[in-house]
């Protein structure tokens, strides 16, 4: 996959309730790092106020397998029995175009395929939460998922933490205000390179 500009990709992988998104969209919002999200593919309903199109494309399981067979996707991933989540390669193109580097908010296996495939051009960011407990607190808070959810959210959480020494860095996110300080150091060091 080549681009006229080629730009940098900035992976964010956490389990649920880490706080990337919180993250990432703090980081989207420094106008002066020129980041542009990258919207993941996904098959599962919406949740709250998401908005197709801006927070994911939402798709059928079925029309997500064809995607998958047309090689649509950088990668993807059925993260949950029957639900996917995927990066189109048109995504990626669509940012580089606009002239600015792509921001993920993705799973710990997509954003390490990422990394895989454009190692030079990737920093991979795992964020911790600085204990189980505490991210399972945040799950509760955010009332948006059926206690089965977030029962499978922390128990897939266990398996997701120990991928952490395989990214660049791990950010640990026990002060939201220093977490997110430290990660627009770490973005703009990055795009200077």
């Amino acid at each position: 996959m080549k681009s006229q500009k080629q730009g940098k990709l900035i992976v964010f992988s956490a389990p649920s309730g880490s706080g990337k998104t919180t993250i990432v969209r703090y980081l989207l919002a420094q106008k002066e790092l020129n980041l542009d999200f990258s919207i993941s593919v996904t098959s599962r309903e919406k949740r709250g106020a998401e908005i197709d199109g801006k927070d994911y494309y939402f798709i059928s399981s079925d029309d997500f397998k064809i995607r998958i067979e047309n090689k649509d996707f950088v990668e993807w991933e059925e993260v949950y029995h029957n639900n996917f989540y995927g990066t189109l390669k048109s995504e990626i193109e669509r940012v580089w175009q606009n002239g600015k580097d792509v921001i993920f908010d993705i799973d710990v296996v997509g954003g390490l395929r990422i990394k895989k495939k454009f190692q030079k051009e990737t920093l991979a960011v795992f964020v911790q939460p600085p204990s189980i407990k505490e991210m399972e607190k945040r799950l509760r808070n955010r009332k948006t998922d059926s206690e089965e959810k977030i029962i499978e959210r922390v128990k897939k959480a266990k398996k997701e933490l120990k991928f952490a020494k395989k990214f660049d860095v791990t950010l640990i996110n026990d002060d939201l205000s220093k977490a997110k300080n430290e990660a627009y150091t770490l973005i703009e060091n990055f795009i200077k390179k």
